[in-house]
């Protein structure tokens, strides 16, 4: 047996089952492709993004990329506002793992750190209601939660989002500084938070894996807003950090440039075939238990070739997403805050039945950073007249994501295909389609948070749908079963059907809630690893 335990995957969920894993003193190896980009940290001066903009003659080379791999002008999907520092995300994706679908366009990555190389940071604690409609322990999660915590760091605030975002969770650092913009706006909901209560809205600050201050090694952010463009201090917790931690340890092993096709359970150990991206050689590694963690549509391609004959069929969950620009009215003639984060500056939720239960959450951005011109390409304008508008505006801007909750229906699933040109012979098929009660709900909640907003002096523009898989949230392939049946897991985490197979990323929700997911996942990956070690 070459190894004790094997887990799939360096995104958050990988790290993090791999980091339980080793502590508790077991062998381990974490199979990657581990695709990694080019160094631009390296040539970045460590300044502001205002500064840089007005000294620095090479920005370019940062900004749009030394081959200008950041200029997209295919319009809007999934991915487009990659910066070059994050372009290798999607690198290979199609290549490696195609997808076959008109109807949801995710994205999926094959890079070191998985999703999480560049994640927005947002670390949302569910509910006990939202964790027990997710089938998950409501007691395990926020145990899990606090272990997580403490390993990535969490500034957040204490006020009116507390109770909707962060659960209880102890030794957290400090909010992190809201810009002028953002200020304003909160100040705003604070005259007239008694009615916007009362219609189920709340808002405070988001709750951000990045730093506020040091912690061990890492640095605390120095609000330069650049975290689009680097990762220089390691402020905000990338699954990498975790991973590379890990390589320093006597009992972790890292296997790069390996991309898993199926597994095969034995008596005694399971043998994971794996096929070399770079030399195309097939390979077998054993192993006594295995962990996959190769995110929700990664895990369920894995699962259905090693259960071909016996699984046709895997549901798909999404939080439904869209964006939209805004303009808040008291920035105009003002310029943004010189020191500011990238991040969503302020959350806010609506609590729309005022239980708690079913929940619509919203990450407001100021606007930057990113560059006029992939606003301006989303504009019903020309490029000349687009990029006045916008000069004009700039300050004023703001990018409201909006998330909603999902469950299950007949109309969202996931197969596996023949594809013989494809690297693994095979490609993912995914159909995903609302109902029309589904789209209602959708746009009278809209209509909810749209009015929200003007109450409070910010006017949204107009409304943008990148596509189902846009939210990049995604769960419930091998939702959780008591029922021992193919295509499901235990609530242990187990998949049904294998005794020493445990899935530890969102495979098993059975309902994905519209607070961003990461957190969540990290915490379900500790406690899956908790299990596979008392199993």
């Amino acid at each position: 047996m070459d190894y004790e335990y094997i887990v799939v995957g360096s995104g958050p969920s990988g790290a993090m089952a791999a980091q339980t894993l080793v502590e508790a003193g077991k062998q381990v190896a974490l199979v990657d492709v581990g695709v990694t980009g080019v160094d631009y940290e390296s040539f970045l001066p460590d300044e502001g993004f205002e500064k840089l903009r007005h000294r620095d003659e090479n920005q370019h080379r940062y900004l749009l990329g030394g081959a200008f791999e950041s200029v997209d002008w295919d319009g809007v999907k999934v991915g487009a506002q990659l910066t070059p520092a994050r372009k290798h995300l999607v690198k290979d994706v199609s290549k490696l793992i195609p997808m076959i679908s008109d109807t949801f366009f995710p994205m999926e990555s094959m890079a070191y750190g998985g999703l999480g190389s560049g994640w927005g940071l947002g670390t949302y604690v569910y509910s006990d209601a939202e964790l027990t409609r997710a089938g998950l322990n409501p007691q395990a999660m926020h145990e899990s939660y606090q272990v997580v915590s403490d390993r990535i760091g969490i500034a957040t605030g204490r006020d009116d989002l507390s109770t909707y975002i962060t659960g209880g969770l102890e030794n957290i650092q400090p909010p992190l500084k809201m810009d002028n913009s953002a200020a304003k706006l909160l100040a705003a909901y604070t005259q007239k938070k008694r009615e916007l209560n009362r219609r189920g809205i709340y808002m405070g600050n988001p709750s951000m894996a990045l730093l506020s201050n040091s912690l061990g090694n890492r640095q605390a952010t120095k609000y330069q807003d650049m975290d689009f463009y680097s990762d220089r201090g390691e402020a905000a917790y990338r699954p990498w950090i975790t991973v590379n931690a890990l390589k320093e340890r006597p009992n972790f092993t890292y296997l790069g440039n390996l991309l898993v096709l199926h597994f095969v359970e034995h008596e005694n150990e399971t043998t994971l075939h794996v096929k070399n991206v770079q030399t195309s050689e097939y390979k077998s590694i054993t192993c006594r238990k295995l962990i996959l963690a190769a995110g929700v549509l990664g895990s369920a391609r894995i699962v259905l070739r090693s259960f071909k004959g016996q699984i046709t069929r895997l549901p798909i969950l999404c939080n439904p997403y869209v964006y939209m620009p805004a303009l808040h009215l008291r920035m105009f003639g003002s310029p943004l805050s010189e020191e500011k984060t990238s991040m969503a500056q302020a959350f806010m939720i609506y609590d729309v039945n005022r239980d708690g239960n079913e929940l619509v959450s919203m990450a407001i951005y100021t606007y930057r950073s990113l560059l006029l011109y992939k606003l301006i390409k989303e504009a019903p304008l020309n490029f000349a007249d687009g990029l006045g508008v916008f000069r004009a505006l700039q300050s004023a801007l703001m990018i409201v994501g909006i998330h909603h909750p999902d469950s299950f229906s007949p109309n969202k699933y996931l197969s596996l295909v023949d594809k013989p040109d494809s690297f693994t012979g095979d490609a993912l098929f995914a159909h995903y389609e609302l109902s029309n009660a589904e789209t209602q709900t959708i746009k009278e909640r809209e209509k909810a948070v749209r009015a929200a907003f003007m109450k409070i002096g910010c006017y949204p523009l107009r409304r943008i749908q990148p596509g189902h898989g846009g939210s990049i949230h995604y769960a419930g392939s091998l939702p959780f079963s008591a029922d021992e049946m193919p295509g499901s897991t235990h609530p242990s985490g187990r998949l049904h059907g294998r005794r020493s197979v445990f899935v530890a990323d969102g495979s098993g929700f059975t309902y994905l809630p519209a607070k961003g997911i990461t957190l969540t996942l990290m915490a379900n990956a500790h406690r899956t690893a908790k299990a596979a070690l008392d199993g």
